[in-house]
């Protein structure tokens, strides 16, 4: 792996020295997600393998190019999980990618993003230098996380190497429901729910059905489900899947795809457009145009509810692809990049 990791650092001092640029890729799962990828392609694949996993201190350390379907498997042979339930969007998906995105499935909401679970992070910078941030336990860190900061940089601070994760024990028990119930009345039913101690990791509204997944203890989940009623979802495995990969139907087709998000309890959003909302109210899909135009009403609409609007997948990303940053926020992120990357090597351009 030495011999890699010398290849790929003469990749980077070649391009500081040459004044190029990188595109860092995993397994390219998601080179759509983010502004257009430019600059020569560094692939990470080659370094991989899982460096520790220790089932007892529920964490994983392993290389960027490790794949997540290999990642995921070696914890389900213990029983465990990721618990923001990445998703892979294609069979070659990566450690790094996965981090680089940080995109949550549908327990997100209620376990955490991934950056919650980073624990520790090895980067290599643009001068070529190994830095390692945080490290394998909860309580380790002293000033700036760093190696929370990676995660959804979508690699313009640097490649990241390697990464320490926090694990969690799969649910002993889960559950379904389905209600029938209009987009008003479902945000109102979940902010309700969101107020009792009910074991509910996912939720998602579509087409005037309300569908919630219950997980935890049995007689947490029995309890909840004599309390809630509803219909119970049976196989609800492959709905889950299908909301985590976005094979889902709402998703189908080439057309732009917005992602809202927004605060849990801010009220339906008028836009025109096919909605699906997961995370108790807290991220809202949303089929329209993606012209200067209607992404400006769908960004002030959504601005004023108090949360932001970004270009997810499809569409004209000459509107930008992500919500505009407040300019202090912007500053802040410029001051960062040039920091960690100094020559602007790295996915020039992939975020703003």
């Amino acid at each position: 792996m030495q011999a890699i990791l010398e290849q790929f650092r003469a990749r980077i001092r070649g391009a500081a020295a040459e004044r190029t640029t990188l595109r860092l890729r995993g397994g390219g799962s998601k080179d759509w997600y983010g502004q257009t990828p430019a600059g020569a392609l560094l692939e990470t694949r080659a370094y991989s393998g899982i460096i520790d996993y220790e089932p007892t201190e529920l964490v994983i350390t392993a290389r960027c190019g490790t794949p997540l379907a290999e990642i995921e498997a070696a914890l389900a042979a213990q029983r465990q999980m990721l618990a923001f339930e990445p998703p892979h969007f294609g069979p070659h998906a990566t450690l790094g990618g996965t981090l680089a995105c940080a995109l949550g499935g549908p327990r997100r909401a209620t376990a955490g993003a991934a950056r919650d679970f980073t624990l520790g992070a090895v980067l290599m910078d643009g001068k070529g230098e190994r830095l390692a941030f945080g490290g394998q336990v909860m309580k380790n860190v002293a000033g700036y996380d760093v190696s929370r900061l990676l995660a959804g940089s979508l690699g313009t601070l640097g490649l990241i190497l390697e990464a320490s994760l926090k694990v969690l024990p799969l649910p002993p028990c889960e559950a379904s429901l389905r209600f029938e119930a209009s987009e008003i009345d479902a945000l109102r039913m979940l902010n309700e729910w969101a107020g009792r101690p009910l074991p509910i990791s996912a939720s998602c509204w579509h087409a005037g059905a309300l569908t919630l997944r219950l997980s935890g203890a049995e007689a947490a989940v029995a309890a909840a489900r004599r309390s809630l009623g509803g219909e119970t979802l049976e196989a609800a495995a492959p709905f889950w899947a299908g909301l985590r990969e976005q094979t889902h139907p709402f998703f189908a087709g080439a057309g732009a795809l917005w992602r809202l998000s927004l605060p849990p309890a801010a009220s339906a959003i008028i836009l025109k457009g096919a909605q699906l909302i997961e995370w108790g109210g807290a991220q809202r899909w949303l089929r329209a145009a993606a012209d200067a135009a209607t992404a400006g009403d769908i960004r002030r609409s959504v601005a004023a509810a108090g949360g932001h609007a970004s270009l997810f997948r499809g569409g004209d990303k000459s509107v930008g692809v992500f919500h505009p940053l407040a300019p202090a926020v912007a500053l802040v992120q410029r001051r960062l990049t040039q920091a960690f990357d100094p020559d602007g090597i790295f996915n020039p351009g992939r975020m703003y």
